[in-house]
């Protein structure tokens, strides 16, 4: 009895001397309570088998370069929240192979180096709600193989890419909620995604019509995306979505702001040969139109013979019995052309014949 009442005192002692060392607490679980401590590193005096540490307002200082603890390796529950990280450098928990639960909330973390998980192979729970993150890299969840749980809240996320998706895809529960999304045509991959798991928070920020509407109820016109693109069967879904955003990006500015001289010009060209070929069809109708009222007297010939008729002696000779008539001058015949029309000259036959009879007769006498 009384060697078992001496081991249980040297066990207090030596639990004694070691709190004694640091202003945290600790439980019969392995807990230990470091909160609210104003604490620029986690206290070395702490036992080295502990489970759970709480290091949360606090003031801590993220090393450049190594791991941010270096003696708790059996660590599987670790709070680092409201702590002013700002970045995380590569491989800073690369020695706590058993966490399974990493809370980073309110860390003011900006941005997540590549291998800022690495070597957490295990863990099921990353918390990173309440940072600053404005997007996410793919290789920052190839080491988390393990994880389950995934909390991106109220951060500046306004995209993800469509390999990040997938990648996200094999994370059960992702919570993405409170970002400013932006509802463009980019956001088409997030749109399937939420779509596929029936995530129904996920609201846009902007542009300001689509404000507040849910992002897996809307579609590809209400995202502005209008182009299809036909696929290879071997073309993965994220290189799909890859390939479909890089086709639906809108024109450079300066091309399209280039184009209107063109048009301009074109309606000029257009308007000017309009108007020489009306031009060209009004001079020709009006010089057809000025030939047309052209006219001169006809040629008085013979109907019958077709040869020119006797002038002056010859028709005073068979006329000279009969009653002399004035001939009308040029001025007379020119009065009479005034009103527009040729005069002919076409004498019938049957008019013609008496008269030459009449001249025979007086030729005889």
């Amino acid at each position: 009895m009384a060697p078992a009442c001496l081991l249980r005192v040297c066990t207090l002692l030596c639990t004694w001397s070691v709190v004694i060392g640091h202003p945290c607490s600790l439980d019969h679980q392995g807990w230990a309570n470091c909160n609210g401590k104003s604490l620029l590193h986690a206290p070395s005096s702490l036992p080295s088998n502990i489970t759970g540490l709480d290091l949360s307002f606090n003031h801590l200082v993220v090393p450049q370069h190594g791991t941010l603890l270096m003696h708790f390796p059996s660590l599987r529950s670790l709070n680092l929240s409201s702590n002013a990280l700002l970045a995380l450098s590569p491989a800073i928990f690369s020695n706590l192979g058993a966490l399974r639960l990493l809370d980073l909330s309110s860390c003011s973390i900006a941005h997540l180096h590549t291998d800022a998980f690495k070597g957490l192979g295990n863990l099921h729970t990353l918390l990173l709600r309440n940072n600053s993150l404005q997007e996410l890299e793919v290789p920052f969840f190839l080491s988390l193989k393990a994880l389950f749980h995934l909390d991106l809240q109220h951060n500046a996320l306004v995209s993800v890419d469509a390999m990040s998706l997938q990648l996200m895809e094999a994370v059960p529960q992702v919570q993405l909620e409170e970002n400013p999304w932006v509802c463009n045509c980019t956001a088409h991959p997030l749109q399937q995604w939420l779509w596929h798991r029936q995530a129904v928070q996920v609201t846009c920020a902007s542009p300001p019509w689509l404000r507040g509407r849910e992002v897996a109820a809307l579609n590809s016109q209400d995202l502005g995306c209008r182009m299809k693109q036909r696929f290879p069967r071997g073309l993965s879904t994220a290189q799909q979505i890859t390939v479909t955003h890089s086709n639906t990006t809108t024109p450079p500015a300066g091309k399209a702001g280039r184009s209107w001289p063109y048009l301009v010009g074109f309606v000029v060209a257009a308007i000017g040969i309009s108007i020489l070929i009306a031009l060209a069809a009004k001079c020709k109708l009006f010089h057809k139109n000025f030939t047309s009222y052209r006219h001169r007297p006809l040629p008085e010939t013979s109907s019958i013979g077709g040869s020119p008729m006797e002038d002056g002696s010859s028709w005073d000779r068979g006329f000279s019995g009969r009653e002399s008539h004035p001939v009308p001058g040029a001025a007379d015949l020119q009065g009479e052309d005034d009103d527009g029309f040729i005069e002919d000259n076409y004498i019938q036959p049957s008019e013609q014949l008496p008269e030459e009879e009449e001249q025979e007769s007086h030729l005889s006498i």
